[in-house]
């Protein structure tokens, strides 16, 4: 809305007398800007900056300058502090600071923060990194679940709320001191707030060696929709795929083991598993391998207490991309999504429409496709 001038009766009330221009000015509020980017590594651990002025670390960022716009402001400032040229075009965030808020001056009106995507930084862009010769001392690349010891805690619910976000995929979250207006299941659930156990072993998309044994198999379980089933660890926010361990029930058939551990952990049903490949555990004293399967949902149950873990799990829907995100693959990733688009198409599925993770219903519909 342009501002009332004069001329206006806009600004006037009955009995309240007309403001000017210069009157309206001074009553609005008035609130400090600023910009930050999330940065990822390709491990999705979001890179952070050692500042002399704090003992906190921070988002890439600062002020928003007179006259500038975010989008510029971000990146100069990312030109400024870390020396790589990029154009942000995507926001993620929109922060509302309270006044009060701890390590800020005093008098602190209150700040506007836009959070934008900076995207994922392969080794080279990390190696091109070039330090400002004050203020900023250093970089860090830290594991999501970690972020409130690193940071102040409006800066590390902010963060989550933005990685969240590019998650989804579907604009900026709105926030209050880091915690959004409208939550998404990924913020209901605290998605991230557990460290993610690394899983940097070899993909491979043959057949498993017969010196090898399959200690486990996961399984990529599409719906009819095209995306994948993940499940959340309700006490934890900790994400898996359906899977687990061949146990001595199963006769050493690991496509058994995923069937069975499907209803057990998530009350599924599913078609017979098409084989992927395999995950090469090279760990000392291990040398094994952990199978990769993709089948469909047939039909499944409201879900129950898994008794091997203790936990009921959240079923969310989701991209294989949004999925993998996750998770701690490192560049073991690609190949693998490789392998389960290849298998989606086999088994007659579309691509999967990007939208925000959703919960799988409790109960199937009676009519139509098994998921909607």
């Amino acid at each position: 809305m342009a501002p009332p001038n004069r001329d206006s009766d806009e600004n006037t009330s009955p009995g309240r007398p007309r403001m000017t221009d210069a009157q309206y000015v001074a009553s609005r509020s008035v609130l400090w800007s600023g910009v930050s980017a999330l940065f990822t590594d390709g491990r999705g651990r979001v890179l952070l900056e050692d500042v002399a002025y704090r003992r906190a670390c921070l988002l890439p960022g600062g002020a928003i300058d007179a006259r500038e716009a975010p989008s510029l402001a971000v990146a100069r400032e990312v030109r400024e502090e870390l020396g790589l040229i990029r154009r942000f075009s995507r926001t993620l965030a929109v922060d509302w600071v309270p006044p009060g808020t701890p390590g800020y001056p005093q008098g602190f009106p209150g700040e506007i923060i836009y959070v934008f995507d900076g995207g994922t930084l392969a080794e080279d862009d990390i190696a091109r990194i070039r330090l400002p010769e004050r203020e900023v001392t250093g970089i860090r690349c830290v594991e999501p679940a970690l972020l409130p010891h690193h940071m102040p805690p409006g800066n590390a619910r902010r963060a989550l709320a933005a990685l969240r976000a590019r998650i989804n995929g579907t604009g900026a979250a709105i926030l209050e001191d880091g915690r959004p207006l409208a939550p998404t299941c990924l913020d209901d659930l605290e998605v991230l707030r557990t460290p993610r156990k690394p899983q940097l072993w070899p993909w491979h998309a043959g057949p498993v060696p017969a010196e090898l044994p399959i200690r486990q198999a996961w399984g990529w379980l599409f719906s009819q929709d095209g995306r994948v089933l993940v499940l959340i660890g309700q006490d934890t926010g900790s994400a898996c795929l359906p899977g687990g361990t061949v146990e001595p029930a199963d006769h050493g058939d690991p496509a058994r083991t995923l069937r069975r551990e499907a209803w057990e952990e998530a009350r599924l049903r599913i078609s017979d598993p098409l084989y992927l490949g395999y995950l090469h555990d090279d760990t000392t004293g291990r040398h094994c391998t952990r199978a990769r399967y993709a089948a469909v949902i047939t039909d499944w149950e409201p879900p129950s207490l898994d008794e091997a873990t203790g936990q009921t799990y959240a079923r969310l829907l989701a991209t294989p991309e949004q999925a993998a995100q996750l998770f701690d693959w490192d560049s073991q990733a690609a190949l693998q999504l490789a392998a389960v688009h290849a298998a989606r198409d086999k088994l007659g599925l579309p691509a999967p429409a990007r939208q925000p993770l959703t919960e799988l219903p409790s109960h199937r519909p009676t009519q139509g496709p098994a998921v909607r």
